[in-house]
């Protein structure tokens, strides 16, 4: 059984910065893909970032701001978060995908950026 544990987030004003962190039970070198993705009030949760061994992908909103990177050693999952708008605003969830098992998802971290 895999566990995701998320932490870093937090109260940042506009333009601010914030790395998210997410630390696996297990070794995430075994993992297909690691990803992030975020869930607004009253919105569905939506892609953020994706890492694989190979590359990388960011939803159009957050490119050239935000930063998905990967520590195997450490069997962490990282989100470097700049620029920051209030639209950025929401629940951020680390998720692992090892076919051919369900995703696993961490427990989220509250993210708000203020104006």
């Amino acid at each position: 059984q895999v566990q995701l544990v998320e932490s870093g987030g937090g109260l940042v004003q506009v333009g601010g910065s914030l790395r998210l962190s997410c630390a696996a039970s297990g070794n995430i070198f075994s993992f297909y893909a690691m990803g992030w993705y975020r869930q607004a009030p009253g919105k569905q949760r939506e892609l953020v970032a994706t890492i694989t061994s190979g590359s990388t992908n960011y939803a159009d909103s957050v490119k050239g701001r935000f930063t998905i990177s990967r520590d195997n050693a450490k069997n962490t999952l990282y989100l470097q978060m700049n620029s920051l708008k209030p639209e950025d605003t929401a629940v951020y969830y680390c998720n692992a995908i090892k076919p051919p098992y369900a995703p696993w998802w961490g427990q989220g971290t509250q993210v708000t950026v203020s104006s």
